[in-house]
């Protein structure tokens, strides 16, 4: 098994912290992995990513040029890896920030609504545990308890009490890509 993922889109939107939480979890769960973030000098606004690679044999090389499954969170990471993702792979897209749809046809392209999912929750920054959610939900890479150790360990422990709140949302974002 080896999943190679990238996750993208705009500082403060979570996503090396989606990463992060992918990548503890393959490490309990005793997989190989490496986790690559890349971002610009800004905190917030700036564009984010993150390579994910999880595999039960070791990897040789944390640089890819195309993945097996792409997030993207805005219209930029849209037109920068949707080219990238391998045929047969999975393009997984919040509408939200995308305003131009996904156009290739040997791939298979899911659109979540995690803004949506995360106001009707009463709190946006659970997003990104939606958007987890749903990339879980559609590939099933790790096990939710390791997911849940994952995020423990990232989760600064003053927030520790958000825990049950953040696995409702992973949660959701399961629901939400079932659909």
């Amino acid at each position: 098994m080896k999943e190679e993922i990238i996750i993208a889109g705009f500082g403060g939107q979570g996503v090396l912290s989606m990463g992060k939480i992918l990548a503890y979890a393959a490490l309990m769960n005793e997989l190989e992995v490496t986790w690559m973030p890349a971002y610009g000098p800004e905190q917030r606004g700036g564009t984010a990513n993150v390579t994910v690679i999880i595999s039960d044999s070791p990897v040789s090389s944390p640089v890819l040029d195309s993945y097996d499954v792409a997030v993207v969170l805005n219209q930029q990471s849209l037109d920068k890896f949707e080219h990238k993702v391998k045929p047969g792979g999975i393009l997984i897209y919040d509408s939200y920030g995308v305003h131009h749809r996904p156009t290739r046809s040997d791939i298979t392209v899911h659109e979540i609504k995690a803004m949506d999912a995360s106001l009707e929750m009463g709190n946006s920054k659970i997003y990104n545990m939606i958007v987890l959610g749903a990339l879980l939900g559609l590939r099933d890479i790790v096990p939710m308890d390791a997911v849940l150790r994952g995020l423990k360990k990232t989760l600064p422990e003053r927030h520790h009490h958000l825990m049950p709140l953040n696995e409702e949302a992973i949660r959701r974002g399961q629901a939400l890509a079932a659909k």
